[in-house]
């Protein structure tokens, strides 16, 4: 029997979706407009702009690809690569593999270069792995989810920028909840989401790139045949859906008909993204998620628990622990969703099973959902037999909260 949607209400603490932001669902129940009705294109270049602020990039193009973020990730790579084009994917955690699947499937040669997963690399080994692989292209994840790391990118950047050599960077993890510097950093073109730190729904990704990137769309341009049978280019993006050199001109002012734009998204991408550029402010934005990630920390060491990988790398937008000796991971987990209608996620690979992960993003990145999580956390530990120290997370939080007011 099919019945009436009644969906569990839950806290959700995991590294993505997060919950949604009460205004960008408003936002998403206004009245439908055409994709060409002059009030909507108004909102797609006002959704241009603040794409570029997070980002932090004066680039002529920035805008969102209809699809969850691996929709942007195929984009940037399939529009930069050609076939036999080489492409260096620094690997320290589940979503560098992710990467280079991606460059496979457009026929690139992909070499990776790996460390163990517990840290980030140093950029030194980075641009000695380039020196040695020679590249056309350099693709790399900025803030790895499945281990909590986040990756310096400024020396790595700059290298590429002198050599001549395309930086494309993963920033699904972070954009929106720390600092992200395209510009400054020497980055291509660079891809988030809107199911994480925008606190939207999951079903956006978003875009940014540079000239020399927009050189190379404007090469492969090539106008749907619907359109004109004129213009056949034999280097033309292998994607239609996702080619990046019509999608830039569908939200430019040509508005060529590429497709039928996703509009109740683009409305709440439009609140999010006001949300925290216009009305919190991304300085505020940042220090939220930064006094939050440390009350996390605080009241995990406090259990007595202990936090996965390197802590002078550790992004603040999640938040690895190791599953103690005995206890059953998923267990926990599922006491966490059941009872306290609480979700944390676990981990991928290796740290399947040994790694919990508590997500520190966007609208769910709040004080109570915080102290909440803490709190059930400790709870089903106990319960399940785990050997911490109890009573101490929600205080030691509650410490970090009081000394910053």
């Amino acid at each position: 029997m099919i019945t009436e949607l009644n969906t569990p209400m839950r806290t959700i603490m995991t590294p993505g979706p997060v919950e949604a932001h009460p205004r960008v669902l408003r936002a998403m129940s206004t009245p439908i407009l055409g994709q060409f009705d002059p009030a909507f294109l108004e909102v797609m270049d006002q959704v241009k702009e603040m794409i570029k602020i997070p980002f932090g990039t004066k680039n002529k193009q920035a805008f969102a690809v209809d699809g969850t973020s691996r929709s942007g990730l195929e984009a940037a790579l399939i529009a930069l690569i050609e076939p036999g084009d080489k492409v260096l994917i620094p690997a320290y955690g589940r979503f560098a593999y992710l990467l280079g699947e991606i460059c496979e499937r457009a026929k690139a040669e992909v070499v990776f270069f790996e460390k163990s997963w517990e840290s980030s690399f140093e950029q030194e080994e980075v641009i000695e792995a380039i020196k040695e692989a020679q590249p056309k292209i350099v693709a790399m994840v900025h803030g790895e989810t499945a281990n909590g790391q986040i990756q310096a990118l400024d020396k790595i950047g700059a290298y590429c920028r002198e050599n001549e050599i395309f930086l494309m960077v993963d920033a699904v993890a972070t954009y929106g909840g720390v600092p992200i510097e395209v510009d400054k950093w020497g980055i291509d073109v660079a891809v988030a989401g809107s199911q994480k730190c925008v606190s939207v729904p999951s079903g956006l990704s978003l875009i940014t790139y540079n000239d020399r990137v927009e050189k190379v769309l404007d090469r492969r341009y090539q106008i749907e045949l619907g359109l004109s049978k004129e213009g056949r280019n034999p280097d033309h993006i292998a994607s239609n859906y996702l080619d990046l050199s019509q999608l830039q001109r569908y939200w430019s002012s040509e508005r060529i008909n590429h497709h039928t734009e996703a509009t109740s998204m683009i409305y709440g991408l439009h609140e999010g993204l006001r949300l925290i550029t216009q009305v919190e402010g991304l300085e505020a934005v940042y220090q939220r998620h930064a006094l939050n990630d440390q009350a996390i920390r605080e009241g995990i060491k406090a259990m007595g628990l202990s936090i996965y990988g390197d802590l002078e790398t550790k992004m603040a937008t999640v938040t690895p622990i190791l599953v103690p000796e005995g206890v059953d991971a998923e267990k926990v987990r599922s006491t966490l969703l059941d009872q306290f209608g609480v979700e944390i996620a676990s981990s991928f690979g290796s740290l399947k099973g040994k790694v919990w992960r508590i997500g520190n993003m966007g609208f769910s990145s709040r004080r109570e959902n915080v102290l909440q999580v803490l709190g059930a956390f400790e709870a089903a530990l106990l319960y399940h037999g785990a050997d911490i120290q109890s009573g101490k997370a929600v205080q030691a939080a509650l410490k970090v909260y009081q000394e910053t007011e």
